[in-house]
Formats: C-alpha cells, sequence, structure tokens
C-alpha cells in the first residue's frame, strides 16, 4: 500500500529530524544521512551544513532524487536547489526560528545555498 502523504506529513510536523537518502554523483550508492528540516505547508526546507559545499547537495545537483524518511514513514521526491540569495536568507530565517539561532550558528557554516522539496 503506497504511503499517504498525509502520514507523512503528519510526522513531520512532530519531528525535529529526518533521514535524507540520495544517490551519491560518483559511487552511484544511496547515501542516508540525518538532516534538520522546516516543514511549512506542503513544502519541506533543507538547509545543508556547509552550504553548496556540502557532499549530499551536490548529489543532489546531479541527481534530484531525494528520500524522505520520518522514523519509517517514507517517499521519494525531487529536490530543488534554491540559490537566491534572498529566498536562502529566509531558509535560514525559518531555521532559526525553529531549532534557535544558537544551535544554527553551532552547526552550520555556510549560508549560502538551500533546498526545496515539494510533499
Amino acid at each position: 500500500m503506497p504511503i499517504q502523504k498525509n502520514d507523512l506529513k503528519e510526522r513531520l510536523a512532530r519531528y525535529r529530524q529526518i533521514r535524507i537518502s540520495v544517490v551519491g554523483r560518483k559511487s552511484g550508492k544511496t547515501i542516508s544521512i540525518l538532516v534538520w528540516f522546516v516543514l511549512e505547508g506542503n513544502k519541506v526546507y533543507l538547509l545543508p551544513v556547509q552550504g553548496s559545499d556540502t557532499q549530499w547537495y551536490k548529489n543532489v545537483l546531479q541527481n534530484p532524487s531525494i528520500r524522505i524518511d520520518a522514523r519509517g514513514v517514507e517517499a521519494e521526491f525531487r529536490a530543488a536547489p534554491l540559490t537566491d540569495a534572498k529566498v536562502v536568507k529566509s531558509v535560514v530565517e525559518k531555521f532559526r526560528e525553529k531549532y534557535g539561532a544558537k544551535d544554527v550558528k553551532k552547526y552550520y557554516s555556510k549560508f549560502d545555498v538551500a533546498v526545496l522539496v515539494e510533499l
């Protein structure tokens, strides 16, 4: 039975982190990583910790397929890179609101890109 998007959304609304899986641009292997995210309506915003230097972000540029797993409820989507400075800044603000400016500053080192996943 296919996973209902509402099930995923309902879990995203409750959790602070999710597992994303992307395809390695060199290895072709699936790479999974735990990340923070912000959910807004049907949009999930991701912020690569090292901005455009982040490995999973580089993989998404080559293969936009991304799997989101919220504790067992998972589905595949297309990731869209966000590179416009104003848009990225607004995503960073959303992260600061959700996780606190101090922690965002502690864990994230570069704020030049973000990623949008439409559910």
